[in-house]
Protein backbone atom coordinates (compact mmCIF):
# COMPACT_ATOMS: atom_id res chain seq x y z
CA UNK A 1 0.00 0.00 0.00
CA UNK A 2 1.73 3.13 -0.93
CA UNK A 3 0.29 6.22 0.94
CA UNK A 4 1.43 9.57 2.61
CA UNK A 5 0.64 10.56 6.22
CA UNK A 6 -1.09 13.67 6.41
CA UNK A 7 -1.39 14.69 9.95
CA UNK A 8 -3.41 18.07 10.75
CA UNK A 9 -1.40 20.77 12.39
CA UNK A 10 -1.43 20.92 15.24
CA UNK A 11 -2.44 25.14 14.87
CA UNK A 12 -4.67 24.93 12.78
CA UNK A 13 -7.02 22.52 14.30
CA UNK A 14 -6.93 24.50 17.25
CA UNK A 15 -7.64 27.07 15.04
CA UNK A 16 -10.68 25.13 13.56
CA UNK A 17 -11.85 23.90 16.71
CA UNK A 18 -12.16 27.43 18.56
CA UNK A 19 -13.80 28.73 15.53
CA UNK A 20 -17.13 26.18 15.48
CA UNK A 21 -19.17 29.05 16.27
CA UNK A 22 -19.70 28.31 20.47
CA UNK A 23 -21.61 30.75 22.22
CA UNK A 24 -20.50 30.92 25.61
CA UNK A 25 -23.91 29.66 27.22
CA UNK A 26 -23.43 27.16 24.46
CA UNK A 27 -19.95 26.01 25.52
CA UNK A 28 -20.45 25.82 29.33
CA UNK A 29 -23.43 23.90 28.48
CA UNK A 30 -21.35 21.26 26.75
CA UNK A 31 -19.14 21.07 30.17
CA UNK A 32 -22.64 20.50 31.91
CA UNK A 33 -23.59 17.28 29.72
CA UNK A 34 -19.80 15.90 30.32
CA UNK A 35 -21.03 16.39 34.64
CA UNK A 36 -24.42 14.92 33.61
CA UNK A 37 -23.13 12.25 31.91
CA UNK A 38 -20.64 11.34 34.64
CA UNK A 39 -23.91 10.57 36.94
CA UNK A 40 -23.04 14.24 38.72
CA UNK A 41 -25.73 14.79 41.44
CA UNK A 42 -24.35 18.85 42.32
CA UNK A 43 -22.84 20.59 39.46
CA UNK A 44 -21.83 24.10 40.42
CA UNK A 45 -21.01 26.93 37.26
CA UNK A 46 -18.14 29.56 38.56
CA UNK A 47 -17.44 32.84 36.93
CA UNK A 48 -14.91 34.49 38.83
CA UNK A 49 -13.82 38.56 37.67
CA UNK A 50 -9.91 39.17 38.49
CA UNK A 51 -9.43 41.74 34.96
CA UNK A 52 -6.98 39.50 32.44
CA UNK A 53 -6.48 36.42 34.62
CA UNK A 54 -10.17 36.02 35.24
CA UNK A 55 -11.69 32.35 35.39
CA UNK A 56 -14.75 30.00 35.02
CA UNK A 57 -14.74 26.28 36.60
CA UNK A 58 -17.34 23.71 36.29
CA UNK A 59 -17.19 21.25 39.21
CA UNK A 60 -19.29 18.60 39.27
CA UNK A 61 -19.53 15.69 42.27
CA UNK A 62 -19.75 12.63 39.41
CA UNK A 63 -17.44 9.25 39.29
CA UNK A 64 -14.92 11.14 38.03
CA UNK A 65 -11.65 9.40 35.96
CA UNK A 66 -9.32 7.54 36.04
CA UNK A 67 -6.06 8.84 34.37
CA UNK A 68 -6.37 6.80 31.28
CA UNK A 69 -9.54 7.60 31.17
CA UNK A 70 -8.89 11.41 31.89
CA UNK A 71 -5.82 11.50 28.91
CA UNK A 72 -8.66 10.17 26.84
CA UNK A 73 -11.34 12.41 27.91
CA UNK A 74 -8.75 15.16 26.74
CA UNK A 75 -7.85 13.75 23.05
CA UNK A 76 -9.42 15.15 20.76
CA UNK A 77 -12.09 13.13 18.62
CA UNK A 78 -11.12 10.12 21.08
CA UNK A 79 -14.27 8.72 20.35
CA UNK A 80 -16.28 9.05 16.84
CA UNK A 81 -20.27 9.54 16.64
CA UNK A 82 -20.14 5.49 16.25
CA UNK A 83 -19.16 4.90 19.41
CA UNK A 84 -20.75 2.78 21.80
CA UNK A 85 -22.16 5.28 24.68
CA UNK A 86 -23.99 4.73 27.77
CA UNK A 87 -27.90 5.76 28.15
CA UNK A 88 -26.70 8.80 30.76
CA UNK A 89 -24.24 10.41 27.75
CA UNK A 90 -25.04 13.15 26.32
CA UNK A 91 -21.79 13.47 24.35
CA UNK A 92 -21.47 12.49 20.39
CA UNK A 93 -18.38 13.54 18.80
CA UNK A 94 -15.55 13.17 21.60
CA UNK A 95 -14.55 16.63 20.80
CA UNK A 96 -17.02 19.14 22.97
CA UNK A 97 -14.88 19.39 25.85
CA UNK A 98 -11.44 20.58 23.64
CA UNK A 99 -14.38 22.45 21.24
CA UNK A 100 -16.22 24.20 23.63
CA UNK A 101 -13.21 25.10 25.89
CA UNK A 102 -10.59 26.19 22.75
CA UNK A 103 -13.95 28.87 21.58
CA UNK A 104 -13.64 30.62 25.35
CA UNK A 105 -10.36 30.02 26.29
CA UNK A 106 -6.28 29.65 25.55
CA UNK A 107 -5.68 27.06 28.85
CA UNK A 108 -8.02 24.23 29.50
CA UNK A 109 -7.04 22.16 32.76
CA UNK A 110 -8.90 19.12 33.88
CA UNK A 111 -9.02 18.02 37.60
CA UNK A 112 -10.52 14.67 38.10
CA UNK A 113 -10.67 12.39 41.64
CA UNK A 114 -12.14 8.81 41.63
CA UNK A 115 -11.70 7.21 45.78
CA UNK A 116 -9.54 10.28 46.55
CA UNK A 117 -6.65 9.85 43.76
CA UNK A 118 -6.41 13.24 41.78
CA UNK A 119 -5.32 13.21 38.17
CA UNK A 120 -4.49 16.80 36.09
CA UNK A 121 -3.96 17.03 32.73
CA UNK A 122 -4.00 20.91 30.84
CA UNK A 123 -3.97 22.16 27.16
CA UNK A 124 -2.41 25.32 26.77
CA UNK A 125 -2.39 26.29 23.37
CA UNK A 126 0.30 28.64 23.75
CA UNK A 127 2.63 25.49 24.29
CA UNK A 128 0.60 23.86 21.29
CA UNK A 129 1.44 26.53 18.79
CA UNK A 130 5.10 26.85 19.97
CA UNK A 131 6.00 23.47 19.77
CA UNK A 132 3.70 22.37 16.91
CA UNK A 133 2.77 18.65 18.80
CA UNK A 134 -0.15 18.28 21.07
CA UNK A 135 1.88 18.31 24.46
CA UNK A 136 -0.70 17.57 26.72
CA UNK A 137 1.14 19.14 30.37
CA UNK A 138 0.75 17.00 33.30
CA UNK A 139 1.82 19.83 35.50
CA UNK A 140 -0.73 23.27 35.14
CA UNK A 141 1.69 25.31 37.49
CA UNK A 142 1.52 26.74 41.06
CA UNK A 143 -1.32 29.44 39.92
CA UNK A 144 -3.59 26.76 38.59
CA UNK A 145 -2.87 24.45 41.23
CA UNK A 146 -4.43 27.42 43.58
CA UNK A 147 -7.75 27.56 41.90
CA UNK A 148 -7.78 23.94 41.47
CA UNK A 149 -7.76 23.75 45.61
CA UNK A 150 -9.88 26.43 46.06
CA UNK A 151 -12.71 25.10 43.45
CA UNK A 152 -12.23 21.38 44.70
CA UNK A 153 -12.00 21.67 48.92
CA UNK A 154 -12.15 18.57 49.45
CA UNK A 155 -13.80 16.40 47.15
CA UNK A 156 -13.01 12.35 46.95
CA UNK A 157 -14.81 12.10 43.60
CA UNK A 158 -15.64 14.54 40.92
CA UNK A 159 -14.09 16.58 38.07
CA UNK A 160 -13.18 20.29 37.54
CA UNK A 161 -12.62 22.15 34.38
CA UNK A 162 -11.13 24.98 34.47
CA UNK A 163 -11.16 27.52 32.01
CA UNK A 164 -8.08 30.70 32.22
CA UNK A 165 -6.63 33.04 29.64
CA UNK A 166 -10.21 33.47 28.61
CA UNK A 167 -10.90 34.84 25.29
CA UNK A 168 -12.02 38.51 25.07
CA UNK A 169 -9.84 39.20 28.57
CA UNK A 170 -7.08 37.36 28.54
CA UNK A 171 -4.39 39.95 26.52
CA UNK A 172 -5.79 42.78 26.57
CA UNK A 173 -5.95 46.09 27.99
CA UNK A 174 -8.32 45.20 31.15
CA UNK A 175 -7.70 45.71 34.27
CA UNK A 176 -9.67 44.22 37.72
CA UNK A 177 -11.28 47.67 38.29
CA UNK A 178 -12.87 48.39 34.74
CA UNK A 179 -16.50 48.31 36.04
CA UNK A 180 -17.62 48.38 32.50
CA UNK A 181 -15.76 44.89 31.41
CA UNK A 182 -16.94 43.77 34.79
CA UNK A 183 -20.77 43.80 34.27
CA UNK A 184 -20.00 42.85 30.52
CA UNK A 185 -18.38 39.70 32.27
CA UNK A 186 -21.54 39.18 34.76
CA UNK A 187 -24.21 39.79 32.21
CA UNK A 188 -22.66 36.47 30.33
CA UNK A 189 -22.96 34.79 33.14
CA UNK A 190 -26.47 36.05 33.76
CA UNK A 191 -27.39 35.19 30.20
CA UNK A 192 -25.75 31.59 30.71
CA UNK A 193 -27.88 30.74 33.71
CA UNK A 194 -30.97 31.56 31.51
CA UNK A 195 -29.42 29.26 28.97
CA UNK A 196 -28.78 26.44 31.35
CA UNK A 197 -31.93 26.88 33.28
CA UNK A 198 -33.21 26.26 29.27
CA UNK A 199 -31.48 23.57 28.46
CA UNK A 200 -30.97 21.19 30.96
CA UNK A 201 -35.03 21.93 32.67
CA UNK A 202 -36.02 18.39 32.23
CA UNK A 203 -32.93 17.73 34.49
CA UNK A 204 -33.86 19.82 37.08
CA UNK A 205 -37.98 19.31 37.60
CA UNK A 206 -39.06 17.69 40.45
CA UNK A 207 -37.88 15.14 41.27
CA UNK A 208 -35.02 16.66 40.08
CA UNK A 209 -32.21 14.31 38.68
CA UNK A 210 -29.52 16.66 39.71
CA UNK A 211 -28.52 20.12 41.44
CA UNK A 212 -27.38 22.91 39.33
CA UNK A 213 -25.62 26.32 40.75
CA UNK A 214 -24.27 28.70 38.91
CA UNK A 215 -22.29 31.67 41.11
CA UNK A 216 -23.58 29.80 44.01
CA UNK A 217 -27.46 30.24 43.55
CA UNK A 218 -29.43 26.83 42.68
CA UNK A 219 -31.11 27.16 38.86
CA UNK A 220 -34.83 26.88 38.40
CA UNK A 221 -35.86 25.17 35.22
CA UNK A 222 -37.29 27.13 32.67
CA UNK A 223 -40.32 24.78 31.10
CA UNK A 224 -41.40 26.63 28.00
CA UNK A 225 -44.68 24.32 27.74
CA UNK A 226 -46.15 25.68 31.13
CA UNK A 227 -47.19 22.50 31.42
CA UNK A 228 -47.83 22.25 35.14
CA UNK A 229 -50.23 25.04 33.77
CA UNK A 230 -54.05 24.09 34.77
CA UNK A 231 -54.62 26.69 31.40
CA UNK A 232 -52.50 25.18 29.02
CA UNK A 233 -53.75 22.87 26.05
CA UNK A 234 -51.91 19.63 25.84
CA UNK A 235 -52.79 18.20 22.56
CA UNK A 236 -52.61 14.10 22.54
CA UNK A 237 -48.43 13.23 21.49
CA UNK A 238 -47.69 11.40 18.18
CA UNK A 239 -44.94 8.54 18.14
CA UNK A 240 -43.69 9.10 15.09
CA UNK A 241 -41.22 6.13 13.01
CA UNK A 242 -37.69 6.55 12.48
CA UNK A 243 -36.12 3.29 11.37
CA UNK A 244 -36.03 0.62 14.13
CA UNK A 245 -36.76 3.94 16.61
CA UNK A 246 -39.55 6.18 17.80
CA UNK A 247 -39.95 9.87 17.47
CA UNK A 248 -42.42 11.47 20.29
CA UNK A 249 -43.79 14.65 19.49
CA UNK A 250 -46.53 16.68 21.64
CA UNK A 251 -47.87 19.83 20.58
CA UNK A 252 -48.95 22.26 23.51
CA UNK A 253 -50.82 25.53 22.92
CA UNK A 254 -50.17 27.68 26.05
CA UNK A 255 -53.02 29.99 28.34
CA UNK A 256 -53.26 33.61 26.62
CA UNK A 257 -51.88 36.68 28.77
CA UNK A 258 -54.87 36.87 30.50
CA UNK A 259 -54.64 33.62 32.10
CA UNK A 260 -51.00 33.81 33.52
CA UNK A 261 -49.63 36.55 35.92
CA UNK A 262 -47.70 39.14 35.31
CA UNK A 263 -44.43 37.33 36.35
CA UNK A 264 -45.57 34.42 34.61
CA UNK A 265 -46.37 36.01 31.29
CA UNK A 266 -42.80 37.88 31.74
CA UNK A 267 -41.09 33.80 32.52
CA UNK A 268 -43.17 31.98 29.56
CA UNK A 269 -41.43 34.66 27.32
CA UNK A 270 -38.08 33.07 27.67
CA UNK A 271 -34.47 34.92 26.51
CA UNK A 272 -35.95 35.61 22.60
CA UNK A 273 -39.44 36.68 23.77
CA UNK A 274 -42.85 35.01 22.49
CA UNK A 275 -42.46 35.24 18.78
CA UNK A 276 -38.75 34.23 18.94
CA UNK A 277 -39.83 31.25 21.06
CA UNK A 278 -42.96 29.89 18.84
CA UNK A 279 -41.92 26.53 17.50
CA UNK A 280 -40.31 23.14 17.71
CA UNK A 281 -38.27 22.40 20.67
CA UNK A 282 -35.93 19.24 19.90
CA UNK A 283 -34.96 17.24 22.85
CA UNK A 284 -32.27 14.24 22.86
CA UNK A 285 -32.65 12.17 26.00
CA UNK A 286 -33.97 15.16 28.18
CA UNK A 287 -31.17 17.33 27.01
CA UNK A 288 -32.71 20.56 25.03
CA UNK A 289 -30.97 20.70 21.80
CA UNK A 290 -33.08 23.54 19.81
CA UNK A 291 -35.61 26.04 21.05
CA UNK A 292 -38.05 27.76 19.25
CA UNK A 293 -37.63 27.09 15.53
CA UNK A 294 -39.81 26.00 12.63
CA UNK A 295 -37.09 23.35 11.39
CA UNK A 296 -36.99 25.00 8.16
CA UNK A 297 -40.37 23.71 7.34
CA UNK A 298 -41.63 25.91 4.03
CA UNK A 299 -44.69 28.19 5.04
CA UNK A 300 -43.60 28.42 8.75
CA UNK A 301 -42.50 31.35 9.20
CA UNK A 302 -42.71 33.26 13.21
CA UNK A 303 -45.82 35.48 13.57
CA UNK A 304 -47.42 37.04 16.32
CA UNK A 305 -50.68 35.37 15.86
CA UNK A 306 -48.86 31.85 16.35
CA UNK A 307 -47.14 32.55 19.61
CA UNK A 308 -48.84 30.21 21.77
CA UNK A 309 -47.73 27.26 19.68
CA UNK A 310 -44.73 25.62 20.93
CA UNK A 311 -44.03 21.56 20.30
CA UNK A 312 -41.60 19.14 21.89
CA UNK A 313 -39.80 16.33 20.01
CA UNK A 314 -37.99 13.88 21.31
CA UNK A 315 -35.38 12.21 19.23
CA UNK A 316 -33.70 8.79 20.33
CA UNK A 317 -29.64 9.53 20.45
CA UNK A 318 -29.40 6.56 18.28
CA UNK A 319 -31.19 8.80 15.16
CA UNK A 320 -28.63 11.75 15.58
CA UNK A 321 -27.09 10.94 12.15
CA UNK A 322 -30.64 10.98 10.88
CA UNK A 323 -31.67 14.21 12.25
CA UNK A 324 -28.08 16.28 11.72
CA UNK A 325 -27.01 17.33 15.32
CA UNK A 326 -24.00 19.32 15.23
CA UNK A 327 -20.85 19.29 17.63
CA UNK A 328 -22.37 21.70 19.60
CA UNK A 329 -25.72 19.86 19.88
CA UNK A 330 -27.44 23.63 18.93
CA UNK A 331 -28.83 23.01 15.27
CA UNK A 332 -30.96 19.48 13.70
CA UNK A 333 -32.01 19.17 10.51
CA UNK A 334 -35.20 16.84 10.09
CA UNK A 335 -34.79 13.87 8.82
CA UNK A 336 -36.74 13.89 5.06
CA UNK A 337 -39.08 11.02 5.92
CA UNK A 338 -40.23 12.70 9.20
CA UNK A 339 -41.11 16.26 7.48
CA UNK A 340 -44.43 16.31 6.52
CA UNK A 341 -45.96 14.66 9.48
CA UNK A 342 -44.13 17.46 11.41
CA UNK A 343 -45.33 20.01 8.93
CA UNK A 344 -48.94 18.62 9.51
CA UNK A 345 -48.39 18.78 13.39
CA UNK A 346 -47.13 22.39 13.37
CA UNK A 347 -49.86 23.52 10.97
CA UNK A 348 -52.96 22.37 13.64
CA UNK A 349 -51.03 23.87 16.17
CA UNK A 350 -50.78 26.94 15.06
CA UNK A 351 -54.43 26.81 13.74
CA UNK A 352 -55.16 25.72 17.35
CA UNK A 353 -52.82 28.61 18.82
CA UNK A 354 -54.40 31.40 16.38
CA UNK A 355 -58.02 30.07 17.30
CA UNK A 356 -56.97 30.38 21.35
CA UNK A 357 -55.72 34.03 21.04
CA UNK A 358 -58.80 34.82 18.57
CA UNK A 359 -61.84 33.41 21.27
CA UNK A 360 -59.86 35.51 23.76
CA UNK A 361 -60.19 38.84 21.79
CA UNK A 362 -63.94 37.26 21.78
CA UNK A 363 -64.38 37.01 25.25
CA UNK A 364 -63.16 40.29 25.79
CA UNK A 365 -65.63 41.48 23.24
CA UNK A 366 -68.33 39.84 25.28
CA UNK A 367 -67.67 42.59 28.24
CA UNK A 368 -66.46 45.79 25.57
CA UNK A 369 -68.29 45.34 22.37
CA UNK A 370 -71.28 45.35 20.51
CA UNK A 371 -74.57 44.27 22.94
CA UNK A 372 -75.79 43.11 19.51
CA UNK A 373 -73.76 40.08 18.36
CA UNK A 374 -73.74 37.44 21.69
CA UNK A 375 -76.83 35.76 22.52
CA UNK A 376 -74.87 35.46 26.25
CA UNK A 377 -73.19 37.95 28.44
CA UNK A 378 -70.16 36.32 30.39
CA UNK A 379 -68.92 38.32 33.49
CA UNK A 380 -66.63 37.84 36.13
CA UNK A 381 -67.77 40.02 39.38
CA UNK A 382 -66.58 39.78 43.07
CA UNK A 383 -64.70 36.09 42.42
CA UNK A 384 -67.25 34.61 41.00
CA UNK A 385 -68.18 33.94 36.90
CA UNK A 386 -71.68 35.16 36.12
CA UNK A 387 -73.70 33.92 32.82
CA UNK A 388 -76.58 35.63 31.49
CA UNK A 389 -78.64 35.44 28.60
CA UNK A 390 -78.07 39.30 26.51
CA UNK A 391 -81.76 40.88 26.52
CA UNK A 392 -80.10 43.20 23.78
CA UNK A 393 -79.78 40.58 21.34
CA UNK A 394 -82.04 41.31 18.64
CA UNK A 395 -83.48 37.54 18.86
CA UNK A 396 -84.08 37.80 22.61
CA UNK A 397 -85.41 40.89 22.10
CA UNK A 398 -88.37 40.10 19.57
CA UNK A 399 -89.25 37.17 21.92
CA UNK A 400 -89.40 39.44 24.82
CA UNK A 401 -91.29 41.93 22.75
CA UNK A 402 -94.01 39.16 21.04
CA UNK A 403 -94.89 38.25 24.86
CA UNK A 404 -94.42 34.97 23.36
CA UNK A 405 -96.72 35.20 20.34
CA UNK A 406 -94.54 34.26 17.69
CA UNK A 407 -93.52 30.28 18.70
CA UNK A 408 -91.30 30.37 15.25
CA UNK A 409 -89.16 33.41 17.04
CA UNK A 410 -89.46 31.64 20.75
CA UNK A 411 -88.12 28.53 18.61
CA UNK A 412 -85.26 29.73 16.95
CA UNK A 413 -84.50 32.09 20.22
CA UNK A 414 -84.16 28.67 22.65
CA UNK A 415 -82.41 26.51 19.53
CA UNK A 416 -79.69 29.93 19.11
CA UNK A 417 -79.44 29.69 22.62
CA UNK A 418 -78.63 25.86 23.03
CA UNK A 419 -75.62 26.37 20.29
CA UNK A 420 -73.85 29.34 21.18
CA UNK A 421 -73.78 28.21 25.22
CA UNK A 422 -70.13 30.40 25.62
CA UNK A 423 -68.10 27.26 26.71
CA UNK A 424 -65.48 29.17 25.36
CA UNK A 425 -65.52 31.99 27.51
CA UNK A 426 -66.10 30.03 30.29
CA UNK A 427 -62.92 27.92 30.18
CA UNK A 428 -60.93 31.15 29.01
CA UNK A 429 -62.44 32.80 32.56
CA UNK A 430 -62.25 29.81 34.69
CA UNK A 431 -60.85 26.06 33.78
CA UNK A 432 -58.56 24.25 31.66
CA UNK A 433 -58.42 25.04 27.87
CA UNK A 434 -59.27 22.12 25.45
CA UNK A 435 -59.40 21.44 21.87
CA UNK A 436 -62.40 19.62 21.88
CA UNK A 437 -65.11 22.54 22.86
CA UNK A 438 -68.13 21.86 20.79
CA UNK A 439 -68.88 24.08 17.64
CA UNK A 440 -72.21 26.21 17.30
CA UNK A 441 -74.38 24.54 14.62
CA UNK A 442 -71.35 21.87 12.89
CA UNK A 443 -68.62 24.53 12.78
CA UNK A 444 -67.20 26.65 10.04
CA UNK A 445 -68.70 26.02 6.78
CA UNK A 446 -71.99 26.21 4.59
CA UNK A 447 -74.48 26.32 6.75
CA UNK A 448 -77.21 24.04 7.23
CA UNK A 449 -80.88 24.91 6.47
CA UNK A 450 -81.74 24.97 10.28
CA UNK A 451 -78.81 27.42 10.67
CA UNK A 452 -80.25 29.57 7.32
CA UNK A 453 -83.63 29.53 9.29
CA UNK A 454 -82.56 30.84 12.59
CA UNK A 455 -80.43 33.11 10.58
CA UNK A 456 -83.33 34.78 8.80
CA UNK A 457 -85.25 35.21 11.97
CA UNK A 458 -82.52 37.12 13.42
CA UNK A 459 -82.72 39.12 10.16
CA UNK A 460 -86.04 39.72 10.13
CA UNK A 461 -86.05 40.54 14.06
CA UNK A 462 -83.32 43.51 13.28
CA UNK A 463 -85.48 44.80 10.06
CA UNK A 464 -88.78 45.30 12.31
CA UNK A 465 -86.88 46.89 14.90
CA UNK A 466 -85.22 49.50 12.35
CA UNK A 467 -82.28 48.16 10.28
CA UNK A 468 -81.84 48.39 7.16
CA UNK A 469 -81.41 45.15 4.73
CA UNK A 470 -77.59 46.01 4.48
CA UNK A 471 -77.62 46.98 7.62
CA UNK A 472 -79.17 44.08 9.37
CA UNK A 473 -77.03 41.28 6.95
CA UNK A 474 -73.55 43.39 8.16
CA UNK A 475 -74.97 43.05 11.70
CA UNK A 476 -75.44 39.18 11.01
CA UNK A 477 -72.33 38.59 9.27
CA UNK A 478 -70.34 39.60 12.08
CA UNK A 479 -72.74 37.73 14.85
CA UNK A 480 -71.10 34.44 15.96
CA UNK A 481 -71.64 31.70 15.23
CA UNK A 482 -72.77 32.77 11.75
CA UNK A 483 -69.48 34.98 11.11
CA UNK A 484 -67.82 31.78 10.54
CA UNK A 485 -70.76 30.15 8.04
CA UNK A 486 -71.68 31.06 4.58
CA UNK A 487 -75.19 31.86 3.53
CA UNK A 488 -77.07 34.91 2.11
CA UNK A 489 -75.61 37.36 5.19
CA UNK A 490 -72.54 37.18 3.15
CA UNK A 491 -72.92 35.96 -0.05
Amino acid sequence: MDFDVAAPDPAGMVASLSSLGYSLPAAVADLVDNSVSAEAKNIDVDFTWDGQSSWIAVTDDGRGMTEPELVTAMTVAARGPSAERSATDLGRFGVGLKSASFSQCRKLTVATVRDGTWHVRTWDLGVVEHYKEWRLLRDPGDTTMALLRRVAGSMQHGTVVLWEQLSGYHNTAVTCDDEKTQAQFYAEAERTEAHLSMVFARFLQRPARCRLRVRGSDLSPWDPFLSTHPSVQRIPWEPLPLGSQSVRVEPFVLPTAQRLSEAEYESAAGQRGWLGQQGFYVYRRDRLILAGDWLGIRGLRREEKYNLARIAVDIPAETDADWGVDVRKASVVPPVSLRRHLERIARYTREAASRSARQRGQVVSRAHGDPLKFAWNVKRHDGRIVLRVNRKHPLVKAAMDDHGGNPEVVRSMIRLLEETVPVTALRMLHETDTVDDPEPFGGPGPAAPETVDIARQVYEALVDQGRSPEDARGVLSSMPPFDEQQGFWNS
